[in-house]
């Protein structure tokens, strides 16, 4: 499956996407994530916590915000594209 980053998830994956094996759900990837990525990635994907998505990730999966599906626990599958973004403001 293809993971997309963008804006300062860029600068610390040094990426703009990758492959990766399809794990079963968000929460599964999103943990691979930060695992592949350092600490400084799973601090802006997570709950200060780790029990949770951060409430500054937006995560889409084929398009579609997963707060709309089945939130972390949404399947994913080969096929999938995922697409990760930081909470962002401007004026």
């Amino acid at each position: 499956m293809k993971v997309k980053f963008f804006a300062t998830y860029r600068g610390l994956t040094g990426c703009s996407e990758t492959d990766v094996p399809a794990p079963s759900d968000v929460w599964a990837l999103l943990t691979y994530v930060a695992d592949r990525y350092g600490e400084a990635m799973r601090a802006k994907l997570f709950t200060p916590d780790g029990k949770d998505i951060g409430a500054d990730a937006i995560v889409l999966v084929n398009g579609r915000n997963i707060q709309y599906l089945k939130g972390k626990e949404t399947a994913l599958s080969e096929t999938d594209v995922v697409s990760l973004f930081p909470m962002v403001a401007g004026g």
